[in-house]
Order: structure tokens, then C-alpha cells, then sequence
């Protein structure tokens, strides 16, 4: 599978919990603005689609495309339809392919939607985070929940699936608060809902107020109700949980996140976005020796492949200041501020972390083969086949369950105490 996720980093206002990698300003120089940053994603897109052939790359259709951001829906919708457009005619997009945007309540209306619709999108993930007034301005969403509900409406006469996204813990929000963001959302009859933990980061707006003692920290227990909460309302109701943080009616699962939760190759476009590839050639050749972003960030789009060397893993990830990323661009560079291999240890890792966070479970086969390969490499390493005798006292925790074709599926009790799951795993296979 090859997925694309591209970012769109403006907002209308910046939240005070955000802190991801979003602008107020319309423009930012270099070509990235709003009015034409469709032009400069396209141009992004084609870089590294050459940057792909120059690596022996060569990606299936794209099964799922997922425009995030910051607020992908202040741009104009024939903007987004012209970025989806570019990704047809440049790679391909699967006939059963699941293409989703963000959305800011406000910045929506049935117009809008019904111009995505027109355009090839399937599915929509509204942003609501609460249903409960003094919860959003804690939280400084601009919207109501009637603008929540008008979005999912339009989205259904279109003929759209609709997501929403919740957040809980947020300073203030009481137990009767949570159920009543969790029960509006329910009855809006979307077939998908996320509901996250309120991260807080230093150098936000709310962080700086929790440091200053003005707003209450955020408390683990109280959060870990607000999840049972949440996971008894939505399986009530009919809605089962397909990843810790996500719940779905069978068959409305988010493809694009199982898509990253397997592991699976995807390019990220856009300031700051994300790439990463299961297979990478690199090639014996002076321009291309080397898949690592050059000094000032920036790959060439016409590096050779010369003599092959090596095959392996790659994450990148893009100049995350619009201005630098448009110079890139610019100058014909593939816009990275730098990659890294990903070695088979690192890969274990990974597919550890990210299967203990599936219902469909870490597939224990699987990993003893992933261990057995990395056991092959020529990194010196201790590593150890995982036993069902190693995972009983874990089982009888009630951590997990182990199924009879050895996939490991974390309870809600092993949900809620995921990272220490992860860690005894590590700590079983040696990494």
C-alpha cells in the first residue's frame, strides 16, 4: 500500500493546547501562501515522485490521501480537489481509495462539501473536540456544536462519511462535561469518532498558563475515567475501538491511520509533513550516495541511481517553515530537512509499538520473524524470540489476550497502560 498525507499549515487562529506545526499568517514568502500553496504542493508532489524513480521506488495506486493540518478547509475547496487532481495524475489513486480532510467546523458550509464531494472525496473528519461551551473556549475553538452538526449533515447529503475528533481532559472539563461531548457525538450518527488525551506541551499558550498556575494540570486518573467513559458510551452504541484512541462502526475504519499503524509506505507533503518508506535503494552514485538532506535542507530531484548498494527503511521529514520549505522548492530540491535509515532493530520497534495499539493485535509470528531478521544484520544485538510462556503473567494481569493464531490484542486495562506493555515487550525481545 502507498498512502499521501499532505499538511496544511494555516489556521485562522492558533488554539492554545496546539502545537503542531501551524501559521495565522496568509502568507509566509517564498510562494507558500494561501493563495498558492495548491501550486506549491503540486510541485512538491512531482520532486518526489522523481526522488522516488531515482530510488527504485515504485509505488502501487495510492490507496488513501488525508489532508491534515492546521485547518486544510481555509483554503478554498477547488485548492484541496486540485491537490487530490495532482495526486491522481502523478501516482495514481486506487478505485476503492478513501480520501479524507480535515475540518474546521467553521470554515465549512454544504457548498463547500458538496465541491469536495464533486471533486472525489469520501470522507470528512470534523474537528469538534467538545460539545460543551466553556470546554471549547478553555480549549479556544471558535466553533458551536451547531456548526458540528450542520457539517455532518451536509457531509451526509453528499453522500460523504463523516468523522469526529474529541478531546478530553482539558483543564476544567468535569465527568458530566466528557459525557456530554461523547453522547452529542454519538447522536450526530457518524459512523467514526476519535477521542483523544489532552497533551499539553511547555511552550503552548495553555502550557505556559498551567505553569503559571492560572489553569489546572491535566490528571492522569481523571483521563483515565474520561476513556472508560468513552469506551462504554461507544460500544453501547455500536461503535467498537479499532485502535487505542479510535472507534468505528465495522467497515468505517480510518484506512489512512491503519495505514501508518501497519507500517505501510507513505509520502507527507507540505511544511513539516512526515515520509516514510519500507524499502529504499540507495545507489553508489555522487549525487545520491547518500539519502540524507544536504546542509540548508533539500534533496536533488535529479539524483542518478547509478550502481545499487543497499536496500533499506527511510523516514523523512520536510522543512517545517513554509517560507524555507517554498526555497526549497524553488530551487528544484526536494523540500527535506533531513531523513534517517531506519534499521531493522528500529523497524521491530516499531511494529511492537504500533501493533500493541491495533484490535487486530501484534502478530507474534511476525515479530520472531522481524527478530530473526534484524538477528541477521550486521548491527551487533542480543535479541530474543518472544514465547507465549513470556506473555501468561501478562495475560493473567489482564493486559492482553493472546488469540490462537498468536496475535497479541491489549485490553482495556493493557489500553490504558500501553506504555508499560510496550516496555515489557521491549524488555522480552531485547531492544
Amino acid at each position: 500500500m502507498f498512502e499521501v498525507y499532505i499538511h496544511v499549515p494555516f489556521c485562522l487562529r492558533r488554539c492554545g493546547y496546539c502545537d503542531f506545526n501551524t501559521y495565522t499568517a496568509t502568507d509566509l514568502g517564498a510562494g507558500a501562501s494561501r493563495g498558492n500553496y495548491a501550486n506549491m504542493v503540486i510541485r512538491e508532489m512531482k520532486l518526489t515522485k522523481q526522488w522516488q524513480l531515482d530510488h527504485g521506488i515504485e509505488e502501487p495506486p495510492v490507496s488513501t490521501v488525508f489532508f491534515g493540518g492546521g485547518t486544510p478547509t481555509i483554503l478554498a475547496a477547488r485548492d484541496l480537489v486540485a491537490m487530490l487532481d495532482a495526486v491522481r495524475k502523478i501516482w495514481g489513486i486506487a478505485p476503492d481509495a478513501e480520501i479524507t480532510t480535515e475540518a474546521n467546523p467553521d470554515t465549512v458550509n454544504e457548498y463547500y462539501i458538496n465541491e469536495l464531494a464533486a471533486g472525489g472525496f469520501t470522507r470528512v473528519s470534523f474537528g469538534m473536540q467538545s460539545a460543551v461551551p466553556h470546554v471549547l473556549k478553555t480549549l479556544d475553538r471558535t466553533h458551536t456544536p451547531a456548526n458540528v452538526a450542520a457539517g455532518v449533515n451536509a457531509a451526509n447529503k453528499a453522500g460523504l462519511r463523516s468523522s469526529v475528533d474529541l478531546i478530553y481532559g482539558a483543564p476544567g472539563e468535569s465527568l458530566d462535561d466528557w459525557r456530554t461531548s461523547v453522547t452529542t457525538a454519538i447522536d450526530l450518527g457518524v459512523n467514526h469518532i476519535s477521542a483523544y488525551a489532552l497533551t499539553v506541551e511547555p511552550t503552548t499558550k495553555m502550557g505556559r498558563q498551567i505553569a503559571a498556575g492560572t489553569l489546572p494540570k491535566p490528571n492522569d486518573d481523571d483521563e483515565a475515567a474520561k476513556y472508560e467513559i468513552a469506551d462504554d458510551l461507544f460500544a453501547a452504541a455500536g461503535l467498537e475501538w479499532y485502535e487505542v484512541s479510535n472507534w468505528a462502526r465495522p467497515g468505517y475504519e480510518s484506512q489512512h491511520n491503519l495505514g501508518y499503524w501497519r507500517n505501510v509506505d507513505w509520502a507527507g507533503l507540505g511544511p513539516g509533513a512526515h515520509s516514510h518508506y519500507n524499502a529504499v535503494t540507495e545507489a553508489d552514485h555522487p549525487q545520491s550516495a547518500s539519502l540524507t538532506a544536504p546542509a540548508g535542507g533539500g534533496c536533488p530531484a535529479d539524483a542518478g541511481l547509478g550502481v545499487v548498494s543497499v536496500s533499506h527503511g527511510l523516514r523523512s521529514w520536510d522543512i517545517a517553515h513554509p517560507r524555507l520549505w517554498g526555497t526549497a522548492i524553488n530551487e528544484n530540491r526536494v523540500p527535506w530537512a533531513d531523513s534517517e535509515t531506519i534499521t531493522p532493530e528500529e523497524n521491530l520497534e516499531e511494529l511492537i509499538m504500533l501493533g500493541l495499539r491495533l484490535h487486530e493485535g501484534l502478530d507474534l509470528d511476525r515479530i520472531n520473524r522481524a527478530i530473526n531478521d534484524a538477528g541477521m544484520s550486521s548491527t551487533p544485538q542480543t535479541l530474543r524470540n518472544v514465547s507465549l510462556d513470556q506473555l501468561a503473567p501478562m495475560v493473567s494481569e489482564g493486559l492482553i489476550t493472546v488469540s490462537d493464531n498468536h496475535r497479541v490484542v491489549p485490553t482495556r486495562r493493557g489500553r490504558l497502560l500501553n506504555d508499560s506493555v510496550i516496555e515489557q515487550f521491549f524488555d522480552f525481545v531485547g531492544v
